[in-house]
């Protein structure tokens, strides 16, 4: 094996890192934050790594299983509705369905019924919570911008200053080109997090895995390979769709660790063979410790990873939200109106 691969898949200091810093750790004088969209948890569980007690909302069975087994925190397993009552709480965080704004996905918005956003809308109107963050797929920066400015000013209506920002995990941390929307509304001054200097690579985050063959590994077959080269080729790829151990990899999707053999995520050996990713391979791309335990069958875990919130990218948030809701400056109604009008 030459040097090269192996200083890219040295073990180095991040799994370590990931493994003890994003540990619930609870803080008593800290408000509860609720979670809707939830998952299995990885936005939660960076707000509990800095100290929050989380409870989450969730109509997937395996997810809320997931985020029970791993978080301080409680998931409930409901179908969320504009009236379903929460517990009282300062903090309202989640990540509607995304599906209506996706770039791959049919662009409807308001008229898909899978729309999330009245549901977290109706939160924030009826709890009034200090602070509350979304998360959400670029798309909305597209073809529905016309979509988030309607959002944007629906809370604003509500006498919050509404922040926007478009973030990469990679920036916080996480091994993974990943740009998501966030949209956070407060009444005070909110800042986002500083993007970090460093960056994760995917060698650095799988470390031997890279090169490991685990138990029942999938090997792309021959036929998969001719595909693949044809699929490049049409879509006129630049490089191979393989996992380049010395750069963060590509976003991580329920697609492309599951899905069709064109896209997929796959790791190309030093004996030139490709293997799909396992899920504690995705996983780590996606910035989860290897003590975190997703429940259900592989397809499942597969979608649980794809579609969670980066933890490390949430560790950072609810760092932000922290020095936020400790700050006692506060603007008045009449403020907060004259400032949304500009």
């Amino acid at each position: 094996m030459s040097q090269k691969i192996l200083s890219i898949i040295q073990p180095s200091r991040y799994t370590y890192k990931i493994n003890e810093l994003l540990k619930p750790k609870i803080r008593p004088e800290l408000p509860l934050v609720v979670d809707l969209f939830a998952g299995c948890g990885g936005l939660s569980l960076g707000f509990e790594a800095q100290g929050f007690l989380t409870i989450g909302f969730d109509m997937n069975h395996d997810a809320c299983q997931s985020y029970c087994h791993n978080l301080e925190g409680n998931c409930l397993e409901i179908i969320l509705t504009p009236e379903t009552l929460l517990p009282d709480c300062r903090v309202i965080i989640g990540s509607p369905p995304c599906q209506p704004f996706s770039v791959s996905g049919k662009q409807k918005g308001l008229a898909d019924i899978r729309d999330g956003f009245p549901i977290f809308l109706s939160a924030v109107e009826r709890y009034k919570p200090e602070l509350w963050i979304i998360e959400n797929v670029r798309g909305l920066f597209y073809r529905n911008k016309w979509y988030l400015e309607e959002i944007i000013t629906q809370f604003r209506n509500l006498d919050y200053l509404v922040e926007v920002k478009l973030l990469n995990a990679s920036w916080y941390e996480t091994p993974q080109n990943r740009e998501r929307v966030f949209i956070i509304g407060h009444r005070g001054k909110f800042t986002f997090p500083c993007r970090l200097s460093n960056s994760i690579t995917a060698g650095e985050a799988l470390g031997d895995l890279a090169i490991s063959i685990p138990p029942g590994a999938k090997f792309l077959t021959e036929s998969m390979n001719q595909y693949v080269a044809k699929y490049e080729k049409a879509s006129k790829c630049k490089q191979p769709r393989d996992l380049y151990l010395d750069k963060p990899s590509r976003t991580v999707t329920c697609r492309n660790l599951a899905g069709a053999t064109g896209d997929m995520l796959r790791l190309k050996l030093p004996d030139g063979r490709r293997r799909r990713l396992i899920p504690r391979e995705g996983a780590r791309l996606q910035s989860f410790p290897d003590w975190f335990t997703f429940l259900g069958s592989e397809q499942s875990v597969f979608n649980q990873i794809g579609n969670a919130v980066p933890p490390m990218l949430a560790y950072y948030l609810a760092q932000s939200s922290i020095k936020y809701l400790e700050s006692k400056f506060r603007y008045s109604q009449k403020e907060i109106q004259e400032l949304n009008k500009n």
